[in-house]
């Protein structure tokens, strides 16, 4: 009976290990990634879908298992058509939307680019989570994710990425470095290198394959 306890309370301490590992699952669809990282129940979705969309967002959630009443924050990598989309949808399905404070000016430009034809809805201002790259470390600790958010520009004045301690970043739009325009070289540059220096390992892009990150 002795046994059978210690044996118990192992498998118990396997279970709980298992459940509080970071996974990476890819919700995306229309050639785009979005990437959901989950602490056991506490998710967070990375990068937001296109506009008018929700219905494709849900069905991609639900074929891979992903409660949306799980996802405790979402976070657009920049604020354009195929990573925002779906920003404030997302919101009044009660998923708060998180915005690193280099991200707020770019918001409203969303709308200005838009056609009725593309079904937006607009992002809200006042309800919105905005954090500081150097807060960022303490709120995903709360939802049992480790790492940082930063900013990246390059792509555009408003990108970040998402880095996680074990070394996977997801970049979003980040131009290669070999496929910067001589306008976009410094910023580009200058992003991954700090992504480097940050330790990042395993690049999740927005578009493309997974891929190790050249040193």
């Amino acid at each position: 009976m002795a046994g059978e306890g210690i044996r118990g309370a192992r498998a118990r301490r396997r279970r709980m290990i298992a459940r509080d590992q970071t996974t990476i699952v890819n919700v995306g669809y229309r050639s785009t990634h979005y990437w959901v990282v989950s602490a056991g129940r506490s998710r967070l979705l990375v990068d937001i879908g296109y506009p008018g969309t929700m219905g494709l967002m849900l069905a991609s959630l639900e074929r891979k298992d992903v409660p949306l009443g799980e996802i405790r924050y979402a976070l657009a990598t920049h604020y354009h058509l195929d990573h925002a989309g779906l920003a404030q949808e997302m919101k009044l399905a009660g998923v708060p939307l998180l915005v690193l404070d280099t991200q707020v000016a770019a918001i409203p430009r969303m709308r200005d680019v838009m056609k009725p034809a593309d079904r937006y809805v607009a992002i809200t201002m006042h309800d919105n989570v905005v954090t500081s790259s150097a807060e960022s470390r303490a709120l995903l600790e709360r939802i049992g994710i480790a790492g940082e958010i930063l900013s990246t520009p390059g792509h555009s004045d408003d990108s970040v990425s998402l880095l996680l301690d074990d070394g996977s970043v997801f970049t979003g739009d980040l131009t290669p470095p070999w496929l910067a325009t001589d306008a976009q070289a410094a910023a580009v540059q200058a992003s991954w290198d700090l992504l480097r220096a940050r330790g990042a390992k395993t690049v999740y892009p927005a578009h493309g394959p997974i891929r190790r990150l050249q040193r």
